[in-house]
């Protein structure tokens, strides 16, 4: 069943990718797009019901297009944090005068091929695209020294990886046009702008932790482990530079 959840977005990417090697000859002078953004994904589904927290985090994209054509290829990685906890323990049991803080971190990392459709100049230029990749969620707990924040010990508790793809859209708002200021000859220069997006993004079954899952008894951890689809709406709101 989680094959046949697939079969359609990578046979779809998989044309995309070779109709545009056949026409590799418009890729003499790419047009490339760097982005940092603001992330922030809502639980659905099986997923919200287990998770009610809004995961917050950063993303990063990259797209390279035909200087002919409004499409761009690239990639899209976003980091959110849906979970955390945080106490104060004594260093051991024989300096038990002495406490360090405890964080512990409950994370999604996403990997996805991304393909945009896209106008390729004008102020505005709103944009679709679809994604295909990963989810890889886990639990990570850290030692700080309680005075300077640096980081003294760290363990994965829990992970699991799964596959993500989805679709989403969302406009560009250009903000500075660096080739109005740059002599004839010179090069390229760069453009800037705001990013406004919306996607859905369908992930795979995948087991997890949440606030509250580690149950520490005695010396001993428990963990409670939720496990259901990862489905997630994100939103975000980035910068974005175009040469």
């Amino acid at each position: 069943m989680k094959n046949n959840r697939l079969l359609l977005p990578t046979v779809f990417f998989a044309a995309i990718l070779i109709s545009l090697f056949a026409i590799r000859d418009i890729y003499a002078q790419p047009r490339f797009q760097g982005g940092i953004n603001f992330e922030m994904g809502f639980p659905q589904g099986d997923f919200e019901s287990n998770v009610d927290n809004v995961g917050l985090g950063l993303g990063l994209d990259f797209t390279v297009s035909p200087k002919l054509l409004p499409i761009g290829i690239g990639g899209s990685f976003t980091f959110l944090n849906y979970g955390s906890e945080t106490r104060r323990e004594p260093f051991s049991t024989t300096i038990p005068d002495v406490t360090v803080k405890v964080e512990t971190q409950n994370s999604i990392l996403q990997g996805f091929l991304l393909l945009r459709l896209q106008p390729n100049s004008g102020f505005i230029r709103p944009y679709i695209e679809g994604l295909l990749g990963f989810n890889y969620l886990f639990t990570e707990t850290k030692i700080k020294d309680e005075s300077d924040q640096e980081e003294i010990a760290s363990s994965t508790n829990f992970d699991d990886f799964t596959s993500s793809y989805g679709a989403g859209g969302g406009i560009m708002i250009k903000v500075f046009d660096g080739t109005k200021r740059m002599p004839p000859g010179m090069g390229r220069a760069p453009i800037v702008l705001i990013d406004l997006r919306v996607r859905y993004l369908q992930g795979g079954e995948a087991e997890y932790l949440k606030e509250g899952s580690i149950i520490r008894d005695n010396g001993n951890l428990l963990y409670d482990v939720s496990k259901s689809d990862t489905d997630l709406v994100t939103g975000h709101i980035g910068v974005v530079v175009e040469f």
